[in-house]
Order: C-alpha cells, then structure tokens, then sequence
C-alpha cells in the first residue's frame, strides 16, 4: 500500500498541473488566433507585436516563430511553423510518461499486496483448525488482502481517465495549430509583409543603376564614358574658375 499511496500522490500533483496547464490555454487560445490572423490581414508588424505579447502561450511562440525571421521567404516561413509545432506539442504531452507508468504499475502492486496477505493468511492456518472458530480470522486476513488490488485498480483507472483526456487534448491541438498555420501562411503568400518587397527592390534595382559623379582623374583619363562628351561652352562645373588672362582682354 505505501507504494500505491507514492504513486496516487504523484497522479495527483500531475493531474493539477496539468488541469491547470490546459484550462489557461484554452481560455486564451481562440482569442490569440483571431487577433493575430486579424492583424495580419492589414499589417504584418502589428500582428508580430501581438504574437510576441502572447509568447507565454504554446500558440503565441508559435505565431510569433515565423513572424520574427529575418530572412522571410515562403519556405523558411514554413518550415518556421513545423518546427514550432512539434516542438510545442512535445512540451504539451509532459507528464504522459508518469501517467502511462503508474497505469502499469497500480494493479501490479495492488495484485503483489494481494497475493502476499494471502501467503501470510494461508500460512497461519493449520490442518486442525479448519472448520474450526480460529480459522475466522485467517478470512478476515484473506479479505484485507484484497484492499490492495482494488486500491492499485481505483489509481490505475484514475490515471487512465486523465490520461485519455489529455490525449484529447493535444489531438485537438494539433487541428488547431494546423489550421491557425495554414491560414497565416495563407495571408503570407497573398500579401507578403511590404517592408521586404520594398528593400529587395532597393538591392536589386536601384542600387546597380548609382553612378559616381565623375573626377578629375576620370575625366582626364578618358576612362568609359556613356555618352561622348563635347566642350562645354559654359565651362566644367568640376574644375575650380581660373582667373581671365590679362593679355585676351587687351586682344579684344
């Protein structure tokens, strides 16, 4: 029985925990989804502020994951989602281990305690007592016995309850987490975040069309020039004003 009472000690504890796990969530899991997919729909930062507000949530680390890459591309965007999800879904299933042990271990210890009273009972019965008054309390021994099989059983389906729930539970969650993924990635692909269109049109476009405004050095060493240039009536613009000759102005 004493292991039986560690074992119903340690379900219990898990069972809050958990309980208490699940019941947070759901309550604001819905709420985190709808806010998100909304702010995506209009702008991409303001849906990112969201999902990094709600990162104490398995739903908002998993928004938040793809929305905080630098290098944002279709792919990695994806591959950001899957990523979290599984991770995600592992920590939700912690305690499963502990829950699956005691519905092993329960009927195995409360059929031990059993068949041990019954060896302790059966050994203090004597040929000559039975059918006797003193065999009464080796029954009474044999019924005690039994207390621990129907203890190891009540903690062993106890544990199989909340385990199947809990199952539910992240089965659920994997309809939820699939759908609110493909919906972003969805919005993703229709309009992606308009900040990144625009610097990768700066990187590819502009940038190789800049032309340095051309030097002395340049200009004196006929280096390519676009087009071929004629003397400027009006003087270069990047040569210093030299001072008039004395001489031209009496030859006019």
């Amino acid at each position: 029985m004493y292991p039986l009472l560690a074992l119903s000690v340690l379900t219990i504890s898990v069972v809050f925990e958990r309980l208490w796990f699940w019941l947070r969530m759901l309550n604001q899991e819905r709420q985190i989804v709808e806010r998100v997919l909304e702010a995506a729909r209009e702008n991409w930062g303001l849906a990112r502020d969201i999902a990094q507000r709600a990162t104490d949530q398995p739903i908002g680390r998993f928004l938040y994951a793809p929305l905080s890459l630098t290098k944002n591309d279709p792919e990695t965007f994806r591959l950001a989602l899957e990523a979290t999800a599984e991770d995600e879904l592992t920590g939700m299933r912690r305690g499963e281990k502990l829950l699956e042990a005691v519905i092993a271990l329960a009927p195995l210890l409360g059929l031990f305690g059993t068949v041990w009273g019954l060896i302790q009972s059966l050994r203090a019965i004597k040929i000559g007592d039975l059918g006797t008054e003193a065999t009464a309390g080796v029954t009474t021994g044999i019924g005690e016995s039994l207390i621990s099989t129907a203890a190891g059983l009540v903690v062993a389906i106890t544990s199989l309850v909340f385990y199947r729930l809990f199952q539910s539970f992240i089965f659920n969650q994997v309809q939820v987490f699939r759908k609110a993924g493909n919906e972003l990635e969805l919005l993703y692909r229709q309009s992606p975040p308009s900040d990144i269109n625009v610097d990768t049109n700066v990187v590819n476009t502009e940038t190789p069309t800049l032309l340095a405004p051309e030097t002395n050095s340049n200009r004196n060493s006929g280096g390519n020039s676009p087009r071929k240039r004629g003397k400027n009536r009006f003087g270069d613009p990047y040569e210093a004003p030299t001072e008039p000759n004395p001489s031209d102005s009496d030859n006019i």
